[in-house]
């Protein structure tokens, strides 16, 4: 392999590829029309493609490819939350970020280095042993540990003794990770475009045409198209978006800020988050430290960044790891949440026969993305929504049947 790369970097009449498909023209009509050129909409595409054999298909962006939530998060993988359903939602998920790079032949560095959430209170603690038991029945790794444990686990962290977040005990999920989020963008992307899926970008979905309770026509600024199935996936603006059908969906949109600092020499080979703290922290491999936290406390339709979160993330970061207080933010972002009352996604049928939802994900949206796009591309072929999506069907709030994750970590990421 080295001697390999080493002959295919000298040559100079090497084969040149871009991984991304070119963007076509926009035909009049298409099986299925996919809204949102995420990571959602991207893996819908490829699913849809490789595994059912549904090749007409166009992903429709209105900016750049994978340029919302996609580009914004902080990249963390996890299937530690509350309730049955959601666990072996994510639990799917890890597997498929497991074998990922091998199945789309793209390195999308996937590390599964393990998260460990530390608890300040009782009441906190208490919750992870649910938590830890709820995980345990389902199959995943996770377990309550105490300070000096999570001592071993993160030997540079603050236990605080004695203080104010003096640490009681931790979460640990050995099934926690990362992954490069645009690699997996990109991977998704190629692949789609190699069975004939075509990607749109800079094509904004402006409205439908309907008939009988059916969308028979998509409007862009690029002209109208016929489509026979519709998939909305369009991160932060899904509440917004899915007026444009005539659907009122139960979401609000917050912003979400994160932050990196300065490259440093590896020393945090962990997901390491304080419940307490609202703060979050995991090293890149690049060695920046990049530190997120909750949602904006104000629902706002923006990616703008502000003084006081920074503040608060930087105060949390300092306390968990003093010896950080010297170190320089590089960089600010944010990217936007759409959030549920219940803060679970809702996946699968809507008021339309043909229109197709993948939206509510909050904080959560990243870590769903394969599986994400597989179950949507399963409903999609077979026109059934399957067993792991029922939970989070629309419906669920007229039935108030919840599925409550509001509590699956107060740092909400």
């Amino acid at each position: 392999m080295p001697f390999t790369l080493l002959k295919y970097g000298l040559n100079k009449n090497y084969p040149g590829h871009g991984d991304i498909p070119a963007t076509p023209e926009l035909r009049k009509s298409y099986d299925v029309a996919i809204i949102g050129g995420g990571g959602h909409g991207l893996a819908a595409a490829y699913y849809l493609s490789h595994v059912h054999g549904i090749r007409n298909v166009a992903v429709l962006e209105k900016g750049y490819l994978a340029g919302g939530n996609t580009a914004r998060n902080t990249t963390t993988i996890r299937s530690n939350y509350l309730e049955e359903h959601t666990i072996r939602f994510y639990k799917e998920a890890l597997e498929l970020y497991d074998r990922m790079s091998h199945e789309l032949g793209f390195n999308v560095m996937f590390s599964q280095r393990g998260q460990l959430t530390l608890a300040h209170s009782e009441a906190t603690l208490r919750s992870f042993h649910l938590r830890a038991e709820m995980g345990k029945h389902v199959g995943i790794r996770v377990e309550v540990v105490d300070p000096a444990t999570a001592r071993e686990i993160c030997p540079l962290v603050n236990l605080d003794e004695g203080g104010q977040h003096e640490v009681l005990g931790g979460l640990w999920h050995a099934d926690g990770g990362t992954a490069r989020h645009d690699a997996v963008a990109w991977g998704y992307a190629k692949r789609a475009g190699e069975k004939g899926g075509e990607i749109h970008q800079r094509t904004e979905v402006t409205g439908f045409r309907m008939d009988q309770g059916r969308v028979t026509h998509g409007r862009t600024d690029s002209g109208d198209l016929a489509v026979g199935q519709v998939l909305q996936a369009v991160g932060g603006l899904n509440g917004q978006f899915a007026a444009k059908a005539g659907i009122r969906l139960p979401i609000r949109s917050f912003p979400l800020q994160a932050m990196v600092t300065q490259p440093l020499k590896p020393f945090l080979d962990i997901l390491l988050s304080s419940a307490n703290l609202h703060t979050y922290m995991v090293q890149s491999s690049r060695g920046e430290i990049v530190i997120g936290g909750g949602s904006d406390p104000y629902p706002l339709v923006s990616s703008r960044v502000t003084f006081d979160q920074k503040e608060k993330l930087a105060a949390g970061a300092v306390h968990l790891m003093p010896f950080l207080h010297n170190v320089k933010i590089l960089r600010q972002w944010a990217g936007i949440t759409d959030m549920t009352p219940d803060y679970s996604p809702i996946m699968g049928e809507s008021p339309l026969k043909n229109y197709w939802l993948d939206c509510g994900w909050g904080t959560y949206g990243f870590k769903a993305t394969p599986v994400a796009g597989k179950r949507m591309a399963e409903t999609i072929a077979s026109g059934r929504v399957p067993e792991v999506l029922k939970p989070f069907s629309l419906s669920r709030f007229e039935r108030f049947a919840l599925v409550n994750e509001m509590g699956s970590t107060a740092a909400r990421h």
